[in-house]
């Protein structure tokens, strides 16, 4: 069963760009969700989205709160994008080097084991 302790941990994972690191919090099959703009099937799609946005936007991800239980995990965080690359065409917003976007996330992850199989994300406030 995965702990609050390794929730944060991959957090803290997500925020330092250890794609091994928050990767192997994945199911192979592992589906995301990013509110109705988005949706990503497999643990190296969603890697590969990361590496192409993380190649543009410094994104750090804040829990505010965060809920755990044998097989869900709800998260409401802050999270800050810091654009460093123009990137006009990202398909969820076209942004520029300088740009500065805070957002607050709701959250839900499905867990099998010690691994996330669905996480759903959408905007609390934008």
């Amino acid at each position: 069963m995965m702990t609050e302790e390794d929730f944060r941990s991959y957090v803290a994972a997500f925020n330092g760009n250890d794609f091994d690191g928050f990767g192997r919090f994945y199911a192979d099959d592992v589906v995301f969700e990013l509110g109705g703009s988005k949706t990503i099937v497999g643990r190296e799609n969603i890697l590969s989205f990361y590496r192409e946005v993380k190649a543009h936007i410094t994104e750090v991800v804040t829990p505010l709160d965060v809920i755990v239980t044998p097989t869900r995990i709800a998260m409401h965080c802050r999270t800050t994008f810091d654009t460093f690359k123009d990137w006009p065409d990202f398909e969820i917003w076209p942004t520029r080097a300088g740009d500065h976007r805070t957002v607050e996330t709701i959250a839900m992850y499905e867990l099998a084991g010690d691994q996330f199989t669905h996480i759903r994300g959408a905007r609390f406030k934008p």
